[in-house]
């Protein structure tokens, strides 16, 4: 005689499946080669900015992390550093890129072959006026 299986009671409520994948956290800095081997440092469009914010250009890579690092503290320090769009924000937010990448070139001083500090600045908003004038391009396209 064949023995018969027990069904397994019927479950009342709402399914229970496998929990859902934990998403992954967006990077939110990234680096771009720039001139004279230098290095830029961008944060993805976030909030109502459709460019992304160039944080800095640094002279080589190890300064680039630095800043990253940095910002990285001073982002979870100050939650809405970069999604404050009043003048008030943007300035704020400048005046804190500004510290850090002062603060990881005192702290790591660059090769005499690399970009000035002047130069650095001034790279820093060529580019982000390029990629600011590209943005209403690329949103209406």
């Amino acid at each position: 005689m064949a023995r018969q299986r027990r069904s397994a009671p019927k479950k009342r409520g709402p399914r229970r499946g496998r929990p859902a994948a934990a998403k992954k956290p967006v990077a939110s800095y990234y680096l771009l080669p720039g001139k004279r081997g230098s290095v830029v440092v961008l944060h993805r469009p976030v909030g109502n900015r459709a460019s992304p914010k160039v944080c800095g250009v640094m002279p080589s890579r190890d300064h680039a992390q630095a800043l990253m690092e940095q910002l990285l503290r001073a982002e979870r320090a100050l939650l809405d550093l970069f999604y404050e769009a009043t003048d008030d924000g943007i300035e704020a937010l400048e005046a804190v890129l500004i510290a850090t990448r002062s603060a990881v070139l005192e702290r790591m001083p660059a090769d005499a072959a690399a970009l000035t500090a002047e130069e650095m600045e001034a790279e820093r908003e060529r580019i982000q006026r390029e990629l600011d004038s590209r943005a209403p391009q690329q949103r209406a396209g």
